[in-house]
């Protein structure tokens, strides 16, 4: 073979390598290199530890040590280490935590896809391992990859309310957090160090196998890209954050379900998640002649019309609904019966206990809900029969609902049909 020809083969070869993702040819932007991917990193180390946090919170929010009903992770053994009785004050603590947690979640993606294709060389390099600690390093890279994709794509269905991922939302996105956290821990333990040395630099000053070995003229600096991702940031977060907020900075959630639609006038013109047609309850079960609320507890049973309920001691309390999707109502003026003043009607008059509540709701999560004996004794705790001075509507849970400060949404239990009190 002449040199002539040697020479067209080698070129072809080469054509074909910088064609192959897995050659650092192929990879020609001039933005990357260690100091962005660094910068990026830095954001991410901080605002995924903060979704880690307030995700756990969230989980704890729902007692699910308190009773089966409430724990959709059963098997979850030593990863419930933490849990611990949810309390009642401050009672806009869920509606904080839960605020946080989603908007700062939707908040992180454009950093987080930044991020990702800052490194995407290092996802292709070739060979796969190169030691034994190479590729334990190149398996926790997996993981953080992919968990932080699952994490991300799965809480965003849950935001849309879109459930079409398989199983329970609550199941994959808390094994999901703690196997995607584990690869992140890991992952910060050793690339924090070297991002921080990076970052002080304020430029790439050593060879890295991010930089590519032949670049595209520049069309934008390093210092642009970030101000372009903060950017997309900034637009994501004006319009989700909106939604724990009424007035116009609702409008403004334009991305969020509960967000810029109008959920009508009126006392009763706050945002729900589910309607009584949605959940099956018809008007012939609820009315006066036909809807009965059994309360059971030490001493028996007794059976309470509406009437009969709204000539027992009312009370007051302002406190809001906040949902696991992020969303959340200002304070509404609730009135209703305390939940402690019922326990007392069936034998508990000093130290109300535990109490499990059942729907009108025939299938579903939360159709039944338990709520602690700290719950059930604060005074703002209430089965409310009315709500911003009128009767609450069907779809708020005509004929009477939980109301209890702090508690996520599920936990307010709407068409409530039977209360039992007791150790659960």
């Amino acid at each position: 073979m002449g040199r002539g020809a040697v020479s067209g083969v080698c070129r072809t070869y080469g054509r074909a390598m910088t064609r192959s993702p897995s050659s650092p040819g192929f990879w020609r932007s001039p933005l990357r290199g260690a100091w962005l991917t660094s910068a990026l990193g830095v954001v991410l180390l901080g605002g995924i530890t903060v979704l880690f946090v307030t995700g756990l919170v969230s989980y704890a929010a729902y007692n699910p040590n308190l009773s089966p009903v409430n724990d959709k992770t059963p098997d979850k053994g030593i990863l419930g280490f933490y849990l611990f009785p949810w309390p009642t004050d401050p009672h806009w603590l869920y509606r904080l935590n839960q605020g946080l947690h989603v908007t700062l979640g939707i908040t992180l993606i454009p950093v987080l896809l930044a991020k990702l294709w800052s490194v995407i060389p290092r996802l292709f390099a070739l060979p796969p391992a190169r030691s034994l600690a190479h590729a334990l390093e190149r398996i926790s890279l997996l993981l953080l990859v992919g968990g932080a994709l699952f994490e991300f794509v799965t809480g965003v269905l849950n935001i849309q309310l879109d459930y079409v991922f398989p199983g329970s939302f609550y199941t994959l996105h808390f094994y999901g957090a703690w196997v995607f956290f584990a690869a992140f821990v890991a992952h910060a333990v050793l690339k924090t160090p070297a991002a921080l040395r990076n970052l002080r630099r304020l430029r790439d000053e050593e060879p890295s196998d991010l930089v590519s070995p032949r670049p595209d003229p520049p069309t934008v600096s390093r210092r642009g890209a970030l101000w372009f991702v903060g950017g997309g940031s900034l637009l994501l977060f004006a319009t989700t954050a909106g939604q724990s907020f009424d007035g116009l900075l609702r409008r403004t959630a334009l991305l969020a379900p509960h967000g810029g639609a109008d959920p009508g006038g009126g006392p009763s013109g706050f945002q729900i998640n589910k309607t009584a047609a949605y959940a099956g309850i018809h008007a012939a079960e609820t009315a006066e002649d036909a809807w009965r609320l059994v309360v059971t507890g030490r001493t028996g049973t007794v059976r309470l019309s509406r009437a009969q309920l709204a000539r027992l001691p009312l009370h007051s309390a302002a406190l809001p609904i906040a949902c696991v999707e992020g969303w959340s109502t200002s304070d509404q003026w609730w009135r209703g019966v305390r939940l402690r003043d019922l326990a007392a009607l069936v034998g508990y008059d000093d130290d109300p206990p535990d109490v499990l509540v059942e729907s009108l709701q025939r299938r579903g999560a939360f159709r039944r809900a338990a709520l602690r004996a700290n719950q059930v004794a604060d005074p703002r705790s209430l089965l409310a029969l009315y709500v911003n001075g009128e009767d609450l509507s069907p779809d708020h849970g005509f004929p009477a609902r939980i109301i209890v400060p702090a508690a996520p949404g599920v936990l307010n239990t709407k068409w409530v049909a039977r209360m039992t009190f007791g150790d659960l």
